[in-house]
């Protein structure tokens, strides 16, 4: 991944959450950052599994599609 290949973002995380993570990532002898990507990678996939959130992701499509057009006209 290059660096035009990349989007910086700011996370705010509660005090025990990031030092859980912290502590996960340094047993696992990655970086903080990679064990955060690691982990949207992971809900990214589990919501492109689940048929219910397929559902509403469809559902929510057709109302932007709706607006959107309706912004066009």
């Amino acid at each position: 991944m290059g660096m035009n290949d990349t989007k910086i973002m700011s996370l705010r995380l509660a005090e025990d959450l990031a030092a859980e993570m912290a502590s996960i990532c340094r047993v696992d002898g990655v970086t903080v950052s990679e064990g955060i990507r690691a982990a949207i990678y992971r809900h990214i996939v589990a919501r492109r599994a689940d048929k219910r959130f397929q559902e509403r992701l469809r559902e929510q499509l057709e109302k932007d599609r709706e607006v959107l057009e309706r912004l066009a006209e």
